[in-house]
């Protein structure tokens, strides 16, 4: 009877890990292979300007991905914690509930260690034909306030 409660809860917490990486991973199917960021420019031809003005800003990596290590090991150690709750099914049902919430927990301080912040630069560029364009790069590439740019597919060079 033991062994049967011992594989009931391993089942439930494999369970529960398998259902916690079912969770969105943050992809981004708009982003620029050439950058780390999502552009906002989706012209695919080249552009020439002026830069007027260049702005430091911070984003959000968007390489981080919040299931990992921490829900795994959050899972583990409820799971574990929990099983020393009760007898019977009340023990069955405590690591449950305690993987669970291992899991939940250490989702959530492994999002927050992750969750870190990036620095980029948005440069505004007034284009040859007196329109206005915004971009965001992950480098200014020696690009100053008045240069020349030339912009192919949402990333502007010097010229």
């Amino acid at each position: 009877m033991k062994t049967l409660h011992t594989l009931t809860a391993v089942s439930a917490l494999a369970a529960t890990l398998m259902l916690g990486a079912c969770a969105d991973m943050n992809t981004y199917p708009n982003a620029n292979t050439g950058t780390a960021y999502p552009q906002q420019n989706t012209n695919s031809y080249t552009q020439y300007g002026v830069v007027q003005s260049i702005t430091l800003v911070a984003q959000n990596n968007p390489t981080s991905t919040p299931i990992g290590a921490g829900t795994i090991a959050g899972a583990v150690v409820g799971g574990i914690l929990g099983n020393q709750v009760g007898g019977g099914s009340g023990k069955t049902a405590a690591t449950v509930l305690g993987a669970a919430g291992g899991a939940y927990a250490g989702h959530e301080l492994e999002k927050r260690n992750q969750a870190q912040q990036v620095n980029a630069y948005q440069l505004s560029v007034r284009l040859n034909n007196g329109s206005y364009q915004t971009l965001t790069q992950s480098s200014a590439n020696d690009i100053r306030v008045g240069d020349s740019v030339r912009i192919d597919n949402g990333v502007a060079t010097r010229y």
